[in-house]
């Protein structure tokens, strides 16, 4: 197998793969690379679904310069300031509403090493029990906030978290509100706009409407950012 990082080529090969649905062993072998490394490379990059070889090789570029630093492993707890850090972003999400075990998990994810844990790697790192973890990974999925993965080859689910989590999340959040807004908006003209009820609900609704609308498109164009 070939030696070394992936080149500009190989990442247009990978995307080219992916659009033809092949597998990431199928990827592999047509690279002459291990599994593992293509796994990891759309992983860090998107994933399945929105990886881009331009980008990926510019981020990966990017980390190569600035270098990166030696952290614990992936599956270990967080020991002394980085535990500290941790125990204080759970708070802060837990602040913002989401619920101690999804923040936990979520956390969790953010600060190891690749972003990336199996639901038994979870249970070990955050000392709870597998069905805390299936219940949290079920929900920050759902809201946008990691993606699963596949591994066919040991048979298990790998949960992600990725830069692209936080443009997934922002529009999961947007196009539910902008259900709300057409459910605000149909019950209006259900209950006639020349009454009360009717005028307030419309009203909502259109606020919920654009702000919204705004969110999905300002997403869309700063997504950049992330990579």
């Amino acid at each position: 197998m070939p030696e070394g990082r992936l080149t500009q080529r190989d990442r247009q090969r990978i995307a080219a793969g992916l659009a033809a649905g092949l597998s990431y062993a199928e990827i592999a072998r047509r690279l002459d690379r291990p599994t593992s490394t293509i796994s990891r490379e759309i992983g860090r990059n998107g994933g399945p679904g929105g990886y881009r070889p331009e980008q990926a090789h510019r981020a990966t570029e990017r980390r190569a310069r600035r270098g990166t630093p030696a952290r614990p492993p992936a599956a270990g707890p967080p020991d002394g300031k980085a535990c500290e850090m941790e125990d204080g972003a759970v708070e802060m999400a837990v602040g913002m509403g989401l619920p101690r075990m999804m923040a936990r998990v979520l956390i969790g994810l953010w600060m190891s090493e690749d972003g990336r844990l199996t639901a038994a790697e979870l249970t070990r790192r955050l000392k709870v029990s597998p069905a805390s973890v299936s219940m949290a990974v079920g929900y920050l999925i759902q809201q946008g906030l990691i993606r699963r993965e596949r591994d066919p080859q040991r048979r298990r689910d790998i949960y992600v978290v990725d830069d692209d989590a936080w443009y997934h999340s922002m529009v999961t959040s947007s196009r539910q509100t902008l259900e709300a807004a057409e459910v605000a908006k149909t019950a209006a003209e259900t209950l006639g706009l020349d009454t009360p009820v009717g005028r307030r609900l419309a009203r909502g609704g259109a606020f919920l409407e654009r702000i919204s609308l705004d969110t999905l498109e300002s997403a869309e164009r700063w997504r950049d950012l992330l990579s």
